[in-house]
């Protein structure tokens, strides 16, 4: 039974962090590597992660500088963030890719806010199932476990009325 219960702090605790990302990824008026890191590049002809093929510095706060290890990347890395959804046109000088974030609008900040709420529901929700799952099974547990000890109490008093 305390594996039930392990498991399933393991399971909120995993959904917590994923939500954690969730929330670092949400652009805001400032730079952070967060916002693209997770985003696929067709690195010869195989998608990878951006995070695995540059690094990232932020000598601005409204400047995210991304550094390709290898420079031949340059191009699709400026690619995959023109196709995603950031938001912002990438500035490519032949070394390193440069991205500035124009300052919020009062209407892309009530939009913010509606997309953490959003998010922030939806990790209430997995939170809430992995509880409901959880409850369930121990519930289970416990039934099976009162079956059991009445089967086998059933069994003593046979025993009992033979003898």
């Amino acid at each position: 039974m305390h594996a039930k219960v392990d498991e399933a702090k393991d399971k909120m605790h995993k959904a917590v962090l994923h939500m954690q990302e969730e929330f670092a990824g949400i652009r805001t008026g400032r730079a952070t590597p967060a916002i693209v890191e997770k985003l696929k590049v067709d690195y010869y002809g195989s998608e990878v992660p951006l995070q695995q093929l540059a690094s990232f510095s932020v000598p601005e706060p409204r400047v995210l500088v991304i550094s390709a290890y290898d420079k031949s990347a340059i191009k699709a890395i400026e690619k995959a963030i023109q196709a995603s959804d950031v938001g912002v046109t990438p500035s490519n000088d032949g070394a390193v890719i440069r991205l500035t974030f124009p300052e919020l609008t009062a209407d892309r900040r009530k939009q913010l806010v509606k997309v953490v709420k959003a998010r922030a529901e939806d990790g209430r929700v997995a939170v809430r199932n992995v509880r409901r799952h959880a409850r369930q099974e121990l519930e289970k547990l416990t039934h099976d476990v009162i079956a059991e000890i009445d089967t086998m109490s059933g069994h003593k008093e046979k025993e009992l009325l033979e003898v």
